[in-house]
């Protein structure tokens, strides 16, 4: 029962970035109706493995093109807390339901819309993905070695943090403010504005001088020798990140390196030479060498793995972090002290829940049978 238990969503299916908020969402307790395209269900088949972004959703087929499914998702949103969508601007009022549609029939609802632009600007309606709002932001230019290209950082920026996070977060602060208004509204949540949100810090470092728009000259794009990574002997890699002046001292001499015959650590003049002689001091043992060493201690310090290895190591296990059969999940974060969040079965199939849902929200058999007739819903 976790805190959000009592929280009804409703979810237009989508990719990426919806689906992640809405299993942060539903970790948490809020039951997530998800709406999958009655155009995706397969006739005849059976159970289907589903991705653990898909848990603790139960899933109604609707076919949103005919206007029996248009009502059908507008009468499951009258009592509903938020109803989410990620469609471009424009394209859920032309489906019939979008804010205007779905707030006439519960004034109370939170309507979160998560797009990669926006729902407004000039590059609104265009087609886009994560390394571009990520790119667009100056991040992606901020990342990369010195005199090498800029990099990119996987989606974890623009669709999980700047999307995914950002409309969770929005859509809870309108729900809050709601329960004392009683008014919902609509939550515009852009990747974009999210990736720069999050990128807030670095736009202040550089206005004040700390940051650059060289790349890998800075302090924490790998710039600084002592917040990096560095190759070991077999091959693999350690990650140091010992800032504070304390730390760094601990770490130089856990590893046998005399500070005094060093430059000063924040002697930017200096930091190619400290960077040789700390890396020529890692090749030295193996990665593991080095974290029987240095892991547990003040160094900051902690091998790069991949993910395979993460799921296997004695941090994680004692957490709990990886579940699942495989270990391939995530454990519902963050972690709460009374009410935690709790691992749901995802939907056995698309629309595998459809006569289920419609039943418990007040649907009679009749009206199940009758949508079904119409071609409405399905799965």
């Amino acid at each position: 029962m976790g805190p959000l238990t009592g929280v009804k969503i409703i979810e237009l299916a989508g990719l990426g970035a919806l689906p992640f908020a809405t299993l942060k969402l539903a970790d948490m307790g809020a039951d997530v109706i998800r709406i999958d395209r009655l155009s995706d269900v397969v006739e005849g088949q059976g159970p289907q493995p589903y991705s653990a972004w898909d848990r603790g959703r139960r899933s109604l087929a609707v076919d949103l093109k005919s206007p029996f499914g248009v009502e059908t998702v507008i009468r499951l949103s009258t009592d509903a807390d938020i109803f989410l969508e990620a469609y471009r601007p424009g394209v859920a009022e032309r489906l019939g339901v979008g804010p205007e549609a779905i707030m006439e029939a519960n004034p109370a609802i939170v309507y979160g819309r998560l797009t990669g632009w926006g729902q407004t600007g000039p590059l609104a309606s265009s087609a886009g993905h994560s390394l571009n709002y990520e790119a667009i932001t100056g991040v992606i230019r901020s990342v990369g070695p010195a005199g090498g290209p800029p990099v990119p950082v996987m989606q974890l920026l623009g669709d999980f943090a700047g999307g995914g996070l950002t409309l969770a977060f929005g859509v809870m602060c309108a729900l809050w403010e709601s329960r004392e208004s009683g008014r919902g509204q609509v939550v515009d949540a852009a990747m974009t504005d999210g990736v720069a949100s999050l990128a807030s810090v670095f736009y202040g470092m550089q206005a004040s001088g700390m940051h650059t728009t060289e790349l890998g000259t800075n302090l924490f794009d790998g710039g600084a020798p002592f917040y990096a990574i560095y190759e070991c002997a077999d091959g693999g890699y350690m990650s140091i990140a010992p800032i504070e002046p304390h730390f760094y001292s601990l770490m130089l001499r856990t590893i046998g390196v005399d500070e005094a015959t060093l430059p000063s650590q924040y002697d930017r003049s200096g930091w190619p030479a400290v960077r040789q002689r700390l890396a020529e001091r890692f090749r030295e043992r193996t990665r593991d060498e080095w974290c029987d060493l240095l892991e547990g201690t003040d160094c900051c310090a902690a091998p790069v793995l991949t993910f395979d290895e993460a799921r296997r190591h004695p941090h994680h296990r004692e957490r709990g972090t990886f579940v699942g059969e495989d270990g391939t999940e995530v454990v519902p974060v963050p972690i709460l002290s009374r009410t935690p969040g709790e691992r749901r079965p995802s939907p056995a199939w698309i629309g595998a829940d459809t006569d289920e849902i419609l039943s418990s929200n007040g649907f009679d058999s009749r009206e199940i049978v009758t949508l079904r007739r119409h071609g409405a819903v399905g799965g």
